[in-house]
Formats: C-alpha cells, structure tokens, sequence
C-alpha cells in the first residue's frame, strides 16, 4: 500500500520533490515542476528579500499548485527571506545548514509546512521534537552539499528514529530507485540531477549535454580541505582543484576558487565551471520535459 502522507499534507500528485540547487533552481523549473503535480522547490540562497518576491510571483504566474522555498539558514539574509516567505504565503518550506528551531513558532503561527534536509537520524529526532512536517534525509550520493552517510542505510537509520515522513534523496533518478525508497519506508523522494536534465532548466546546454554524457562515476567530491564536501561533475576545472589541494593551497583560496567556478558556469563554461551533480548522473541518458520526468519516475 502507497503511503500517501506526503501527497495528503502537501497537495501534491508525486511523491517527488525538486531539489532546490542553487544559482539553478529558480521559478522556470520550480513552477514546471509544480505545475506536473510534484514539489517544486525554489532556491534562495543568492537571492535578495525582492528577488526571492518576485521568483514566488513568478511561479504563482505559473501554476496554481503548491510549490516550496529551500531557506539556508546561515545565510545572513535569512530573516529578510523568512518574512518575504510569510508575506507571500508561501505554503512549504525547506531548510538547511542549521536548524529551524527558533523559527518554528514564526513559522507555524503562519501556517507553514516545515521540511529540513538533514544528514543523520540523530538530526532527525531533533527535527521531529522541534516540529517539523517531515524530513529529508539526504545522502552522500548527492549532488551539491553531502554528508557522509548513503542513501540507503540514512533511510533506514531515520526511519528506526522518527514516526514522520521521510524523503529520500541521494542517487534516485529511475522509477526503480524511487519505487525502491518506497518500498524501504520512506513517504517520498527528492531528486536534483535528472531535473538538471529538463527541458525547463535554465543551465546551459553545455552543462545539460555533460549530464547525459556523463556516467556514474564521473562525478568527484570538492571541499574536504575546508570542510564543505561538495560533489560536482569531473572536469578540467576539478583537475586543477585537485592540484592545487595537493599543493597545500589554504582553505579560503580554495573555497574562493571554488566560489569562482560557480560564476564560471552561468556563462556554460563546461570546462572551468563547477557542476552540481550527482551520482545517480549515470542513469540519465536523455534531456525530456519535467512532465515526462515525473511520469517516468513514478506510476501515480
């Protein structure tokens, strides 16, 4: 038997969330994604208080449907972010790099589902006793920011933690890895690299091409050195990255390095560009439309 918590809390028709990837997921994909009946996710990190108002506007434009803001709670913009959220009664959110707790009452006097992504089960309790909807346990196999811990033994650890929903997230692009978390108990999954992959997404078509190229594992882990692991597409960029880790480069010149590759690929620079990705990349081998995404992962 399905079960259908998530789709009954969020009024959504898949059990399927849109990672929110930064500098990526604004209100073309988000909106398109809501818009085929799952969760559609708008990414605010980067975004003024305005900018975030009208990417929520924008999306409303789009579909009637509900759709989340991901919130990054480190971000030294964050409350200007959460009162803009509540202006605009955005329905969900997501959070991350932190807890949410001393935003809960805030949050829930406006009536306002509360999702984090986490990276262990000990978060989990932690997240389920401050009062939150439900969570998203994200594995190494990500992409973007990861953990340390896979996808399948997290689901697992989370679900023998807490009784609300889990969302699996990490290395689920085929119908077969979303029917599997379902299967192993979780009410839904997340997924960023296949929607990358989308007719929507506003990457380059470069960065879309490397994606279906690309197999599972030519993906590698940028970070370590400064303690924010972050799994990327290998590239001639990540080569030099590499060699400059091993010649002892500082920290903070690798993250402002790393910072730099960023911008680099908003120009659809594939080669000296960071690419989020993760590893479920091997399994995409086509570019489709959101809608032909989500009715591919998931029999409704």
């Amino acid at each position: 038997m399905k079960d259908k918590r998530i789709t009954e809390l969020l009024g959504i028709k898949f059990p399927i969330f849109q990672g929110a990837m930064t500098g990526v997921s604004d209100h073309r994909l988000a909106g398109a994604v809501s818009s085929a009946g799952g969760l559609g996710i708008i990414a605010s990190s980067g975004l003024s208080a305005e900018e975030l108002r009208a990417e929520i506007r924008a999306v409303r434009r789009m579909t009637s449907q509900p759709f989340a803001v991901n919130l990054m709670l480190m971000l030294k913009n964050c409350q200007e972010l959460v009162e803009v959220i509540i202006e605009e009664k955005v329905p969900i959110i997501t959070t991350g790099a932190g807890s949410p707790k001393k935003l809960m009452p805030l949050l829930k006097a406006a009536g306002i589902i509360v999702i984090p992504v986490i990276p262990s089960a000990s978060i989990a309790k932690k997240m389920a006793a401050v009062g939150c909807d439900a969570v998203i346990v994200e594995g190494a196999e990500s992409g973007g920011h990861i953990g340390k811990v896979s996808t399948l033994v997290l689901v697992q650890a989370a679900l023998q933690a807490v009784t609300i929903p889990i969302i699996a997230a990490g290395g689920i692009a085929t119908r077969a890895g979303v029917t599997g978390m379902i299967a192993s108990g979780a009410a839904g999954v997340q997924c960023g690299t296949i929607f990358l992959a989308s007719d929507e997404c506003p990457i380059s078509d470069s960065y879309k091409q490397k994606i279906v190229e690309a197999n599972e594992v030519d993906t590698v882990v940028l970070g370590t050195a400064y303690n924010r692991p972050l799994r990327v597409l290998a590239n001639y960029m990540t080569e030099q990255y590499f060699e400059r880790e091993e010649n002892n480069e500082l920290p903070e010149e690798l993250k402002s390095w790393v910072d730099q590759a960023f911008r680099a690929i908003e120009t659809g620079d594939s080669d000296n560009g960071a690419m989020l990705a993760g590893q479920s990349v091997g399994l995409i081998h086509e570019i489709m439309s959101v809608e032909s995404i989500l009715n591919s992962l998931y029999d409704n």
